[in-house]
């Protein structure tokens, strides 16, 4: 499903949705082969997305109405990319909001930064 030499698959699967939407977000419209190798060269190879992973998610977000696609003949090839609607910006910017508290609340719940306001040292 994933190929993920530094992360769990659960990790990925559960931010893959935000990945796509903020990557759309950001470089307006890609084909699928080119969001995975956007992602591997972002993550310098850590997270590496298969596309039978990528796809069924790319399709979950244009039946949602999150994503719009066209199709782009090369040669005898159809290339067919996605773009964000006006929904998919407004859910990029809400998951990548949800996420950064998630990470936020997850530091403090895992001890990993210090707990503001604590004078009992």
């Amino acid at each position: 499903m994933y190929i993920c030499p530094m992360y769990s698959s659960e990790l990925i699967k559960g931010t893959l949705k935000t990945i796509v939407l903020n990557l759309l977000k950001e470089q307006g419209k890609m084909y699928g082969y080119e969001i995975t190798q956007r992602v591997k060269e972002l993550t310098d190879g850590k997270i590496l997305i298969t596309e039978g992973a990528l796809y069924p998610t790319l399709h979950a977000l244009e039946k949602n109405g999150e994503l719009d696609t066209e199709k782009e003949f090369i040669g005898k090839r159809v290339r067919k990319y996605y773009k964000l609607t006006d929904q998919g910006r407004t859910m990029a910017t809400e998951r990548v909001n949800e996420f950064s508290d998630f990470v936020n609340t997850m530091k403090f719940l895992l001890d990993l930064e210090p707990k503001l306001g604590n004078a009992h040292t």
